[in-house]
């Protein structure tokens, strides 16, 4: 079953149908003991609605907050330390990379997330800016994982690479985040196998294109969202990126005016343009 925020309200589609979730949000939800019973519940109501329209989309986040794990696959721990090797930093990500304790930082809050088709944004002060493409967890209250969607954590890697400080300028400002399109609700996580892929388009042409599986993630997520949840309380819920493993070429910047393309097998395709904060 995967869950949509529309304009029009919450849907679920199950089997090729759509079904209206009746008069509640993603919060209540959340709260529930047992989720995927109610859904069940929605449809077996046999309610059906129209087809949605990509246009209703919106990003399937109400009151959450989105954080984020950093250097969990090696690809990514190699780009790091290249990025801010002049800054003396390099060291740093490498021991992150083995360490027991994962990187976590706030991402977003729901005001800055974008959904499907909406802009993201690449700061006016940076000038190397990337797509990082991630599997994202949606996690109750209770710190139990319900479900997972696509997510973009946009990162200015110049700035970042400066000094290892500057993270939050980095990855936190307007239009920094995109999730979506829905959230699947499972018990059991995607498969190791599962690819991830991202297409940056420019101009009708691809300027990048990427991919990655679920078995390059050195970390377990549930080791991860057990630290998210040390001394931290989160009242709705929480969404947590899982770090990405596709890091463009050095050579490569974001432009305004792009196209990022992340398709995750079994989640969809998250599709955003890219313009100027």
């Amino acid at each position: 079953m995967k869950l949509w925020n529309t304009r029009k309200g919450l849907f679920l589609t199950h089997d090729h149908k759509v079904y209206p979730v009746p008069e509640t949000g993603l919060d209540a939800l959340l709260h529930l003991d047992d989720l995927l019973g109610y859904l069940q519940q929605v449809v077996g109501r046999g309610s059906v609605a129209e087809e949605l329209a990509p246009e209703d989309l919106l990003a399937p986040i109400e009151n959450q907050e989105v954080w984020a794990a950093g250097v969990t696959y090696y690809r990514s721990r190699d780009a790091r330390m290249e990025e801010s090797r002049d800054a003396g930093g390099g060291s740093f990500y490498d021991r992150v990379y083995s360490a027991e304790r994962p990187e976590l930082f706030f991402k977003a809050t729901a005001s800055r997330v974008s959904g499907p088709g909406q802009p993201v944004r690449i700061r006016r002060d940076a000038h190397w800016s990337v797509p990082e493409p991630e599997w994202t967890l949606l996690i109750n209250p209770r710190g139990q994982i319900i479900g997972c969607t696509i997510g973009n954590d946009m990162s200015s890697r110049d700035i970042e690479g400066e000094n290892p400080l500057y993270l939050p300028q980095a990855k936190v400002y307007q239009g920094s985040c995109a999730l979506g399109p829905a959230i699947l609700l499972a018990e059991q996580p995607l498969p190791p196998s599962t690819v991830i892929t991202l297409v940056v388009e420019r101009a009708g042409a691809s300027a990048f294109s990427g991919s990655t599986t679920l078995a390059e993630l050195k970390r377990d997520p549930v080791t991860l969202v057990e630290y998210l949840f040390r001394d931290n309380h989160f009242p709705h819920g929480v969404f947590l990126m899982t770090g990405t493993g596709i890091v463009p070429h050095d050579d490569f910047t974001l432009a305004e005016g792009d196209l990022i393309r992340i398709r995750i097998d079994g989640l969809g395709e998250l599709v955003n343009p890219v313009t100027r904060a």
